[in-house]
Order: structure tokens, then sequence, then C-alpha cells
């Protein structure tokens, strides 16, 4: 079995949630990861900082890196990648996994809230993955995932919540352009999304949605483990679905990623 042993994960937003759970899965195979999110200190709305994030990926087996880095400020993330790569002797693996939410229509969405989106999820995912350019280039398997749904101009997905889905789309379009770009390269850009909607803090922001009708984060983070260990001249520009990759790895069982086995299920955002 393929394994992520050695190999160094720079993962955004990963103090809690999705981010973390792909670093605990890489953890257990005795990677190294930095975990780079804004949470240095306790929310009392969200749980997790990068500090207990960080104590998990140590406990799980890993070795950690607490960055606290906002993705929107260009610096800090040149100096969070040169501190990562300094700790660990390099990067071998981009997870552009921050994102920011916010699901309304034109007049219920403050501007506040559509920058934000913007420079989290589109310029974020752009501004890491340049920083991060010069220590992938250096990489013997080097992979860049961003958390982004396949791309899409269906007006149903955009009616409800334009900002929101012009973010994410953004993030889907860097992966075309920079697939192709970096394909010379040896470096595989993919997009992974999942096939339901994930229990995280983010269904607080989906009206009606019940953690029952969701599967655990640890379904993504091994689909993404299933896309990270492969060769990255084999699959790049790739746009997959949590289920997709790990049934072509041979899994055939999901029950065990539901929230509460046997629940109906609801699709996620962007999926027919």
């Amino acid at each position: 079995m393929a394994t992520l042993a050695g190999k160094t994960l720079f993962i955004t937003g990963a103090s809690r949630g999705i981010g973390l759970a792909i670093a605990l899965r890489a953890a257990r195979d005795g990677a190294n990861v930095a975990i780079a999110a804004k949470s240095g200190v306790p929310n009392p709305k969200l749980p997790g900082t990068i500090h207990t994030a960080a104590a998990a990926v140590e406990e799980a087996g890993g070795h950690a890196l607490a960055l606290q880095m906002d993705i929107r400020d260009e610096s800090a993330v040149h100096a969070a990648m040169a501190q990562a790569a300094e700790r660990f002797g390099g990067i071998d693996i981009l997870v552009n996994n921050a994102s920011a939410i916010w699901l309304a229509g034109v007049e219920g969405t403050p501007m506040k809230r559509f920058d934000l989106m913007s420079q989290v999820n589109v310029r974020g995912t752009f501004l890491a993955t340049q920083a991060c350019l010069p220590y992938l280039k250096r990489a013997a398997n080097p992979h860049v995932l961003m958390l982004a749904p396949p791309p899409s101009l269906d007006p149903k997905w955009f009616a409800p919540h334009t900002a929101y889905t012009i973010a994410k789309m953004g993030m889907s379009l860097c992966v075309l352009g920079m697939a192709a770009e970096f394909a010379p390269l040896g470096i595989a850009v993919n997009a992974l999304w999942p096939r339901t909607v994930i229990a995280t803090a983010a269904i607080a922001m989906i009206d009606g949605v019940k953690p029952e009708q969701c599967r655990t984060p640890a379904i993504v983070a091994d689909a993404a483990h299933a896309i990270l260990a492969r060769p990255a001249r084999e699959y790049s520009g790739r746009f997959a679905i949590d289920e997709d990759v790990l049934r072509e790895a041979g899994v055939d069982d999901f029950d065990g990623y539901a929230v509460q086995p046997g629940a109906p299920l609801l699709p996620d955002l962007f999926l027919g």
C-alpha cells in the first residue's frame, strides 16, 4: 500500500474539520505536517487551534509544525512556507483546504463577506500555490490538492449564493490552469470534493442540515491520501469525488464514514 511516510504536507486551514482529518491520516503514515491556520487561540464558537491540531498529529504518529498564518497575507504565507521547508527539509504536498463560506443571495451578502470569500478561497489558493512552487519543484513526487468542486456553469448553483459559488469555482479554475501549466514540471494539481455533506462547522451555514445526514471528514481524508500517494505524473487535472476515489482503491462499504449509519445522506453542494 502506498504511503506518505517521510513526506511533508503543508495544509491550509488545518486546525479543524477536513484539513485536520487529512493531516491526521498523513500522520498515521509518519508524515511531517505543517498546520497553517489563523486559529492560534481558542474560539468559543469553533473547536480546535493550530496547537491542538499539531498535538493530535504528533499523537497519531506524525511530526507537526504549528504555523499561525492568515492566508490573505502574502508575506506571512511566504514566511510560513519557508519555515516549514527549513524545519522538514522541503515541502512535497500542498493542500489548499482553507475556505470561507456564506450561503446567501446578492442582497444578503455584505461586501465584507464577498471580499473574505474571494481573498481566502481564490486568492489564498493562488497565493499558497505560488509560494509553494519553489519547494514543489524540488520534491520527488509533488502534489497540490484543492478542496474544490467540479467546475460548473449551471445557474442552479449560482442563483442561491452567487458570491460563494464564484469563490469555490475560482478554486476549481485554478486546478484547470495550474494542472496544465505545471504538467511539464511533473507537479500534480487535482481537486477533491465530497459526494455527501460532511459534518464540519460549515454545516451550520446550510439550512436544515442535521449532523446525522452527513459523513465524517475521515472519508475525504482517506480519499485525499489515495490521491496524494499516487505518482504525480500519472494523475493530474482531475476533479475527484471522494466516493469514486475510494471505490477505485477497493473500498465499497461506506457505512463506517456515516455520522449515523443507515440514516439518509444529503448530497453536497455542486453535485447533481
